[in-house]
């Protein structure tokens, strides 16, 4: 191999390479929620705690252990965001859109949501951070099924 291939060579090696790196470091911060991402993690624990923990429960238990049933206002309790609930049967992106948007702008004119839009006191970073937060109660058959759902 002549010098200039290797040169080539190694300077497409040290690219992805560093592309791999940043992909895996900061992915979750900019468009994505990585439960194995210590630091989205973290910053996600915060958030939840804050902003979730409230209705969803501070162990992911939901609201109410009936929480598919109906309150008096039509709307449904918070659900667990553990593995005993549906969140992990949706992809990160719609996810993200009830998060951000709310319940009702997504749900549909026949279904009731008390879930409330948090775009303006999130940001993208921090929602992305509370789904990878989420993320960590499930098991890994649970993360494997969600990275397969669409929607």
């Amino acid at each position: 191999m002549n010098k200039n291939a290797l040169a080539v060579s190694i300077a497409a090696l040290f690219t992805v390479g560093v592309a791999t790196f940043s992909y895996f470091q900061f992915a979750g911060a900019v468009g994505g929620a990585d439960p194995k991402n210590t630091h989205q993690v973290a910053l996600g624990k915060q958030v939840y705690d804050q902003n979730c923990a409230s209705c969803h429960g501070a162990n992911f238990e939901g609201e109410d252990p009936d929480w598919k049933r109906t309150k008096e206002d039509g709307t449904l309790y918070a659900p667990p965001h553990n593995g005993d609930g549906h969140t992990w049967h949706h992809s990160d992106q719609l996810l993200f859109k009830y998060v951000k948007e709310g319940g009702q702008a997504i749900a549909g004119k026949d279904f009731k949501s008390a879930m409330p839009p948090f775009s303006k006191s999130l940001s993208d970073e921090k929602i992305w951070a509370a789904l990878a937060y989420i993320k960590t109660s499930w098991k890994e058959k649970q993360l494997q099924h969600q990275t397969k759902v669409s929607e």
